[in-house]
């Protein structure tokens, strides 16, 4: 039906990504049963070659992975699963991806989505596990009155220094616009994620505007 090319040992490469941040987890290998077994249950499972038998991702450490969509590549011989990762880690050594053995980078990496997804989980972990003069449990213990009046505060520097056209400050002052949205989410019960899914949404329609619906019109 999918007209899949599985290797002379009856397997696929699978990449697995997060569905949010497009962050690489894993790479692993599917064979028609672990496949089908994806499709029908949500959940990633793989076809471990070491043990040679079906694998359930998550079926020992609880770090399960629900599908939210599978790609097959061009020539229909490898496969990339968009997934969420529970947990927070896909990889056995506890790491959040396999992917941190670093060999060498050339020049400066660029910022990217990651950072918003790692600085989402430290504040969720935060909330969970207080620690002793940490500022965001000091503004979560507040509560969401004074979590407004930082961003308000953080809100007004940044037009300030936007009119100072001083940019590096500029960028400084966003990134702190930014931590404190991001706890107030925390402690409004949202996830940065569902703010992306409303951008998506305006994207798709064509919209580059902020407004959320047309005004209504005077009588």
């Amino acid at each position: 039906m999918y007209e899949l090319k599985f290797n002379a040992d009856g397997l696929i490469p699978a990449i697995t990504v997060d569905a949010v941040t497009n962050e690489v987890l894993m790479q692993a290998y599917m064979n028609e049963e672990a496949f089908e077994k994806t499709l029908e249950t949500g959940e990633a499972h793989y076809y471990s070659r070491s043990r040679k038998k079906l694998w359930h991702k998550g079926e020992e450490s609880g770090h399960y992975q629900k599908v939210v969509a599978i790609y097959a590549d061009c020539d229909n011989d490898s496969l990339l699963l968009e997934v969420n990762q529970l947990g927070g880690t896909a990889c056995h050594t506890g790491n959040r991806s396999c992917f941190f053995n670093l060999i060498k980078t050339f020049g400066e990496k660029p910022g990217n989505l990651r950072t918003l997804r790692i600085l989402d989980d430290t504040i969720k972990d935060r909330a969970k596990n207080p620690q002793e003069g940490s500022y965001t449990n000091y503004l979560l213990d507040k509560g969401t009155e004074k979590i407004c009046k930082k961003v308000g505060e953080e809100s007004t520097e940044t037009v300030i220094a936007a009119m100072k056209r001083d940019n590096n400050e500029l960028s400084n002052e966003i990134a702190d616009l930014f931590y404190h949205i991001f706890v107030l989410m925390q402690s409004r019960g949202i996830s940065y994620d569902e703010v992306l899914k409303v951008l998506e949404s305006r994207h798709a329609c064509g919209a580059d505007t902020p407004a959320r619906e047309p005004k209504p019109k005077k009588k």
